[in-house]
């Protein structure tokens, strides 16, 4: 699905606050990258958004990326190479997409949903580490828990889950038990909790690594729209 008119707009603005910029910054900068210095950040951030960029960190990470072209610096190999000296290593490149608007997916059997916090943990324990640490379900505070009930026990089996962002967005995350991937429930508990945001009146961001095929692929089925990409590396 496409964005609505101003969509874009609003997205750029959350961002432009979560990297520390004034609220219009993105639409001043007519094509040129934005930066900010930062000296006490433990990481180097570039961020491109609807053909707008940005990179936030030490001036030294700022000189070293002034000649190189947006293209060269969304790719995380970039970042590594010019923080070297001072220990850069680790997060990598992510995909962001958004949604002002989503089909409502509508399951074939009836769903116990819990929004409890003990069977988002439950499940996490089922997963391993490195999507746990991806998705991270800890710091989204609205979860919506898909249960399967089997022999008088419920079995957390997928769980969608957003926090509010910057009071814009609704920076979402899912998480799948390994033996039920692939059967459809990584889309249809991400559209349940796509939808209650989008009841808040939130607009919706799905951040996925680049090379993580399956959240790629829930967040284009459910009808995300490509807005940018995400590289950062954490210094030392």
């Amino acid at each position: 699905m496409s964005l609505e008119p101003g969509s874009a707009d609003i997205i750029q603005l959350a961002w432009a606050r979560h990297l520390g910029f004034n609220d219009a910054d993105f639409a001043a900068s007519a094509g040129e990258r934005l930066t900010r210095a930062d000296e006490s950040r433990r990481t180097v951030d570039f961020v491109r958004l609807f053909g707008s960029s940005a990179l936030v960190g030490p001036q030294w990470a700022l000189d070293a990326a002034a000649g190189l072209p947006d293209e060269e610096l969304a790719q995380h190999i970039t970042l590594l190479t010019i923080t070297r000296s001072h220990g850069g290593h680790g997060l990598g490149a992510a995909a962001l997409f958004f949604a002002d608007d989503l089909p409502l997916q509508q399951p074939s059997e009836e769903l116990t949903v819990s929004h409890g916090n003990p069977e988002a943990i439950e499940l996490e324990a089922a997963c391993p580490p490195d999507d746990v640490n991806e998705v991270g379900l800890s710091d989204l505070e609205h979860r919506f828990t898909i249960l399967h009930l089997e022999d008088g026990r419920r079995t957390p089996v997928a769980c969608g889950a957003y926090t509010e962002w910057e009071g814009i967005l609704a920076h979402m995350g899912v998480l799948v038990a390994p033996e039920w991937r692939r059967r459809g429930l990584g889309s249809l508990v991400a559209s349940i909790a796509a939808h209650e945001a989008l009841t808040s009146g939130l607009t919706l961001q799905w951040r996925s690594d680049v090379s993580n095929k399956g959240s790629l692929a829930i967040a284009r089925s459910l009808g995300f729209a490509a807005g940018g990409i995400q590289t950062s590396v954490l210094l030392g």
